[in-house]
């Protein structure tokens, strides 16, 4: 079997992560606890402590909201979402988690994030062969060795 230089393009769907769904609700229900615990005089810590709660679940309900993207990125790290050519497609890798941006044909800013329930080891690393070294790799060193 012959092997080629030609890359196949990477495809996924961007879709909301589960788990991050349950980070943010966890952080809202022990937020209040926290600002209740704290120091804090009990008539500013009350409406702290509800405004934490709300805020945290709206950031849930904001995140199960997200569309679901499909993303292509050919052999020259150039991405389709949905169809449509984006700018300024970055990927940056944390650990486990894949942190994608990219500017749409208005000029929005466009971020989303890839949990490890999102996005599979399979599709993760032909993401990371997809995009290739040059946006793998750390920016050299401003300092002399």
């Amino acid at each position: 079997m012959r092997s080629s230089n030609v890359s196949v393009p990477c495809r996924f769907e961007l879709r909301p992560s589960r788990w991050l769904i349950g980070v943010m609700l966890a952080m809202s229900a022990l937020a209040p606890l926290s600002v209740w615990a704290s120091e804090m005089p009990r008539w500013a810590a009350w409406p702290l402590a509800s405004f934490a709660a709300v805020a945290g679940l709206r950031l849930a309900w904001r995140e199960r909201g997200l569309p679901v993207r499909n993303v292509v990125i050919d052999a020259s790290s150039d991405a389709l979402i949905d169809g449509m050519a984006v700018d300024d497609f970055r990927i940056d890798w944390r650990g486990p988690l894949v942190f994608l941006s990219w500017r749409d044909a208005d000029g929005k800013v466009h971020r989303r994030s890839l949990w490890p329930d999102a996005l599979g080891p399979s599709l993760r690393r032909e993401l990371r062969l997809a995009v290739g070294k040059g946006n793998a790799v750390r920016s050299p060193d401003s300092m002399a060795p």
